[in-house]
């Protein structure tokens, strides 16, 4: 039995008023509690993780890489935290162009949650002398930045996850300082922590390449309710033996490695819009992300179009067109991972 045009019409309507609901009126969709049995899962396999959980004034804190080891399978249950339970996230080993390396893959039918009120690093919070990096679900229950005025989401869970990209562990005044921010009982407050030179910095880092892809259509004003399922790709760089070293490759490995596909909804012809979204659009690109740093000395000074995926698919799903752009470079991949072939 086929479908009238109508029923068609109607179908897509309830669907897209659906996907922009704020979390509030959708709790099965909250991405503090569809993360916290993640946060159980990691407390309960901390010693196999190479992990450690610790309370602090009742906050349970999990260090995962400032006086642990921690590991790629961490890595993974803290991209899948960070991303809120909302989206699948596996690593495996992938071509890059000829470039074979570990990869970490992700896959969602809620981008925009998943990756933007969850995800997105838009949060930097003081720790002492060093500025650590706030992502997670949490950022839905504070509501801290702009972005939320946009999205229009918020999250009325008791137990909060943070997400803390970081050198050292939480002071008690940055902890006390989250209590305030997510109005929580202190018991129900989780904040994970890893650093950039860490595997799990490593592995979560690269598990943001479609948030990133995100980002950049955000700002060059595309409206993200149109966007209704992402998939992206990217190498997980090898740990660095320094913070400007890791912050290099981790960039690299999204502006040069990753490749991102976002299903959507449009009217429009995109062909003008894909052009837009790869780090080849920007004047900084084709140079090595640790280069381009030393040059300005300031993470954000630098041209704003070069932090984007390497490669970018989008389909229509109203159309059934498809648009590409952006390509791989293995060439920079191999000079900033540190790789040397043998003859």
């Amino acid at each position: 039995m086929g479908y009238t045009e109508k029923e068609i019409q109607e179908y897509l309507q309830r669907e897209e008023e659906y996907m922009l609901l704020p979390l509030s009126q959708l709790p099965e969709l909250s991405p503090n509690c569809q993360a916290f049995p993640l946060v159980e899962e990691f407390i309960a396999r901390s010693e196999l993780l190479q992990i450690k959980a610790y309370k602090q004034n009742e906050v349970t804190v999990i260090d995962c890489g400032v006086n642990v080891p921690g590991g790629w399978e961490a890595g993974l249950l803290f991209a899948s935290i960070c991303l809120g339970g909302l989206a699948q996230v596996r690593l495996h080993w992938s071509d890059f162009s000829g470039f074979r390396w570990p990869a970490v893959e992700v896959v969602t039918d809620h981008p925009i949650r998943a990756c933007m009120a969850s995800q997105f690093a838009g949060w930097p919070i003081k720790n002492g002398e060093l500025l650590a990096m706030g992502s997670g679900p949490g950022r839905a229950i504070v509501h801290e930045g702009s972005l939320f005025e946009i999205l229009g989401y918020e999250d009325h869970s008791e137990r909060a996850v943070l997400c803390l990209e970081s050198e050292e562990l939480p002071s008690k005044e940055v902890i006390q300082y989250l209590l305030e921010e997510c109005h929580c009982d202190p018991k129900n407050l989780y904040i994970l922590v890893a650093p950039t030179v860490s595997h799990v910095g490593s592995v979560q880092i690269a598990a943001r390449a479609l948030e990133t892809g995100l980002s950049k259509l955000m700002g060059l004003g595309y409206n993200l309710g149109k966007i209704v399922s992402g998939w992206g790709i990217c190498p997980v760089p090898p740990v660095a033996c320094d913070n400007l070293s890791a912050l290099g490759r981790t960039n690299d490995a999204i502006l040069y490695g990753s490749t991102v596909l976002y299903n959507l909804r449009d009217e429009e012809n995109l062909d003008s819009l894909v052009k837009q979204v790869p780090s080849c659009a920007s004047r900084e690109y084709g140079r090595p992300f640790k280069e381009v740093y030393k040059d300005y000395g300031n993470f954000y000074d630098i041209d704003p179009l070069l932090f984007s995926p390497a490669e970018v698919w989008l389909c229509n799903l109203h159309s059934g067109r498809s648009w590409q752009a952006g390509s791989l470079r293995p060439d920079i991949l191999r000079h900033s991972f540190g790789l040397e072939m043998n003859s």
